[in-house]
């Protein structure tokens, strides 16, 4: 399956061509003469990465539209982080909110709405025109729940879990492709060397390493890597990559992977900025193809270490618990669960 890149290509051109600023930047080198995307990297907007259905197919938002969506999102942090009265009367059982996984200092929060190309995009995707991921394709459902049923049951083992509740890869596809932001651990670190870029990712530190060739076969079928294989060339002053290959485990928008193929573009628009594009392409799970971009934002704090199994005693928790359930059905104990 070879994907056809003209309308990422006519994206491209379009998007280089209407920037003088984009047109015009020359960035550093390395010291065998490409691009030089070396540093950290951030990637939290308050762009969504797909566009509420009420703008239809409304591209960009004015300066006055950004800055009061910038100004909302940094509201609603400063809003949840402000004191709690110690001596506030205990709220109706009504009241409670629902209980989360992180309180605010644990969260990184997209608080602006950097441009790409000028404008201040409704939506990480631009194709289809409504910013929105197109239909799955017939029979999609009934082929789902086939897989999930020869799936292993969720509290049988850790096999069950998801693959970032069991720290083999990131959550909410931080780590691509497509690279994806999440509500933390939006930070990524680009190293370079002859023939190799490699991308750590902040959330669960994983490392996709790119390999630069014109030789366009995989490294090897028998081989499938979590993130796929991912194969790099340059045009110009642009990085794109095809990746494909993926291991049977690996999901994306919660769907299997075997015939996804991924094309990426890195291309430096100034001296703090890259713009990360995307091209989506699986015919049996998609009706369509679906492009899109992302700005990266340059930073200067280090990338730290994600210890994700350090402490994680949950996992231990849910399966002691399945294994205490199972012991009680046997010994006839019924279990009375309050809501």
């Amino acid at each position: 399956m070879k994907i056809q890149l003209s309308a990422l290509a006519a994206a491209l051109t379009l998007a280089i061509s209407g920037n003088s600023l984009a047109q015009d930047f020359s960035g550093p080198k390395t010291e065998w003469g490409v691009p030089d995307f070396q540093g950290t990297w951030r990637n939290n907007t308050v762009m969504p990465f797909q566009r509420p259905q009420e703008l239809g197919n409304k591209r960009a938002y004015s300066e006055e539209e950004a800055l009061q969506l910038e100004q909302a999102a940094q509201q609603r942090v400063e809003d949840d982080n402000k004191p709690i009265d110690p001596n506030r009367p205990a709220p109706e059982l009504e009241a409670l909110p629902s209980v989360g996984n992180y309180d605010l200092f644990w969260t990184d929060r997209g608080m602006f709405l950097p441009t790409i190309n000028g404008e201040f995009r409704t939506s990480a995707i631009i194709d289809p025109p409504n910013g929105r991921i197109p239909e799955r394709v017939a029979g999609f459902r009934e082929r789902i729940a086939e897989l999930r049923a020869n799936r292993p049951n969720r509290s049988d083992g850790p096999e069950g879990r998801g693959l970032g509740e069991r720290c083999l890869v990131a959550f909410g596809n931080s780590s691509g492709p497509v690279m994806s932001p999440v509500m933390y651990n939006s930070h990524i670190q680009i190293v370079q060397a002859p023939g190799y870029v490699t991308i750590i990712v902040e959330m669960v530190h994983d490392a996709r390493i790119i390999r630069i060739t014109n030789d366009r076969s995989p490294a090897s079928d028998s081989h499938q890597k979590w993130m796929g294989d991912s194969i790099g060339r340059w045009d110009g002053d642009t990085l794109i990559v095809e990746t494909k290959n993926y291991n049977p485990w690996h999901s994306y928008q919660g769907a299997p992977t075997e015939n996804l193929t991924v094309i990426e573009t890195f291309r430096r628009t100034g001296d703090n900025k890259i713009v990360y594009g995307f091209t989506v392409d699986d015919p049996t799970v998609y009706t369509a193809q679906w492009s899109g971009e992302y700005p990266l934002s340059r930073m200067d704090e280090p990338v730290y270490e994600y210890a994700c199994h350090e402490g994680n005693y949950g996992m231990i928790g849910i399966l002691a618990g399945a294994r205490r359930l199972e012991a009680m059905e046997a010994e006839g104990i019924e279990l009375e669960i309050q809501q």
